[in-house]
């Protein structure tokens, strides 16, 4: 099932102010919350969303391995601590159970990450992180409640 266009989701809707940040129009349906204002299912709106790809640096097989040791010595403590809690303690502390698990699981982390590195073969060998951004955020109510979130807003701009 396709999902629902714009126009259908918005459509017993209609825009009563524009904002430039996300945080700007998240405040104006706190003032409208604030003040009585029926927020139920009023919607801020994204409009002309970008992506934004910032590059943090360059992954080399050093920062691939470190990653995956780092990764893999999580998972691998959390399998020690499992392992610990359902083993009889007659035969291992718990402690060297918890530090064994870490230790094979940073080893294991460290492979998989220079494996996955070098499979990779030099194709995106950056680090970066993704983010959405819109150029103006719209705060829309339902078509009924137009006239007072006009009035309640316009308390909020002076």
């Amino acid at each position: 099932m396709p999902a629902p266009s714009i126009e259908a989701i918005t459509r017993n809707y209609q825009p009563v102010e524009t904002y430039r940040s996300y945080e700007e129009a998240q405040r104006a349906v706190d003032y409208l919350s604030d003040h009585g204002f029926p927020v139920g299912g009023t919607l801020i709106m994204g409009v002309d969303l970008r992506t934004v790809e910032r590059v943090l640096g360059r992954q080399t097989y050093l920062t691939a391995v470190g990653k995956g040791a780092v990764a893999g010595a999580w998972f691998g403590l959390l399998i020690g601590l499992f392992y610990a809690i359902f083993t009889p303690r007659v035969f291992f502390p718990l402690f060297s159970l918890v530090l064994w698990g870490l230790i094979w699981g940073a080893i294991a982390g460290a492979v998989f990450g220079l494996i996955s590195h070098a499979l990779n073969r030099g194709e995106r060998d950056f680090v970066s992180t993704n983010s959405l951004t819109a150029e103006r955020y719209e705060v829309l109510v339902e078509i009924p409640n137009v006239n007072r979130a006009h009035e309640l807003l316009a308390g909020l701009r002076g």
